[in-house]
């Protein structure tokens, strides 16, 4: 058995054991709370076990900002509590701005969805059952039906604690020969792929001739007015920043040395937690951004209205239904739950996790960040979802 298979299988052993460790602490939500009251006693109380030291909430209905508080704190050590405005690494959810960025090239005619990828990025070249040519369309990235692998676990290790961004296209060839040969033919299998969400980011350089950053920034974060999340930490953040935090008692803690420089990433230890200096993923298309709820708020507001950023029809891709590969929204996952039909992107990495949730037919949308490795978002966003929510609460 090779390294990396050895690394896999440990990974995926302790994502499950710390899976049941949140469990354990997340039973003591209600799954349907009787009032936003009950709800805010029980994560008072969840928080304060310090199994997520921190934790922020805005709920979007009906084009209104309807709820935003925070929970615990957002760096213990320097007793700095959570506030909404708290800045948290978004990690995956990143991939919606990504996701619409592609959407507002294809609004715009600059490019097609169904366009192969090698249209854009010449040095594109992968390989399916060790046939070379394989076309992957833009349209197959969004939905994570390309048949690109993954880059987890290994992904975690590609940080960096220096103030700057990495050029994304060259950072894309750098990685691509090691994850060259696709899972399966194209559009026959959903396996998501932080890898897909790379080769977007590198593809709307080569379309717009700009930084991923800098697109991301002037046309989306700008214009709704979300100015305090970027892909830095920013002076204007500073008395915000959260500190992302690790439980000292879990079976993920092992892994980390493995992975990450133990050295540069840990600020302090307290008590039974680790917590972390600022850290930066290489690859930002996939997991790049850092910011706060009620930021994510007015992005949840623009999608829920369909407003600013896309034309309406455009705003219909990433509302797609259907349950085989080829009818899966553009950039979100898609459930159904007792009738309730909902979108929804979580992420998460060293120090943070995050979850952004949409209801398109009830017009409501629900952002959850937490300063920890570990949250219980299904637990949590389904409590928020099942409360009754108005313009006048």
């Amino acid at each position: 058995m090779g390294k990396k298979m050895r690394l896999l299988i440990v990974f995926a052993f302790l994502v499950m054991v710390g899976g049941l460790a949140v469990w354990k602490f997340s039973s003591r939500i209600p799954p349907n709370p009787s009032s936003i009251a009950e709800l805010e006693i029980a994560i008072e109380n969840f928080v304060s076990k310090g199994q997520v030291p921190g934790l922020s909430v805005a709920v979007v209905k009906d084009g209104q900002l309807v709820y935003s508080e925070a929970f615990g704190w957002a760096d213990a050590p320097a007793e700095l509590p959570a506030t909404p405005e708290t800045i948290c690494h978004w990690w995956s959810m990143t991939k919606i701005p990504t996701a619409l960025a592609i959407l507002q090239l294809y609004d715009s005619e600059q490019l097609d969805l169904d366009d192969p990828v090698g249209r854009y990025l010449p040095f594109f070249e992968v390989e399916l059952n060790h046939v070379p040519n394989t076309s992957i369309t833009i349209r197959q990235l969004l939905r994570h039906t390309s048949g690109l692998p993954d880059t987890m676990p290994s992904m975690i290790g590609w940080v960096h604690f220096e103030d700057e961004v990495y050029n994304q296209t060259e950072l894309l060839r750098d990685y691509l020969p090691q994850y060259s040969q696709l899972k399966f033919t194209p559009d026959s299998e959903y396996s998501y792929s932080n890898l897909g969400y790379l080769v977007l980011g590198a593809i709307i350089e080569a379309v717009t001739g700009m930084r991923y950053e800098t697109y991301i920034q002037e046309n989306i974060l700008n214009p709704l007015g979300m100015n305090q999340t970027s892909f830095l930490y920013t002076s204007q953040m500073a008395e915000n920043i959260a500190a992302g935090s690790h439980p000292m008692i879990s079976m993920y803690t092992p892994l980390l040395p493995f992975l990450l420089d133990m050295g540069s990433l840990v600020k302090q230890r307290d008590g039974l937690s680790l917590w972390f200096n600022p850290v930066y993923l290489d690859v930002t298309p996939s997991s790049g951004l850092v910011g706060s709820v009620e930021d994510a708020a007015r992005m949840v507001r623009a999608l829920l209205e369909r407003e600013t950023l896309l034309t309406d029809g455009t705003y219909t891709l990433m509302e797609a239904k259907g349950e085989i590969p080829t009818e899966r929204p553009l950039g979100w996952a898609e459930f159904n739950t007792d009738g309730r039909q909902w979108l929804q992107h979580s992420g998460g990495g060293p120090g943070f996790a995050t979850v952004m949730r949409l209801y398109p037919k009830e017009n409501l949308g629900i952002v959850l960040m937490a300063n920890s490795t570990n949250l219980p978002r299904e637990t949590l966003v389904e409590a928020f979802a099942n409360l009754e929510w108005n313009t006048k609460n």
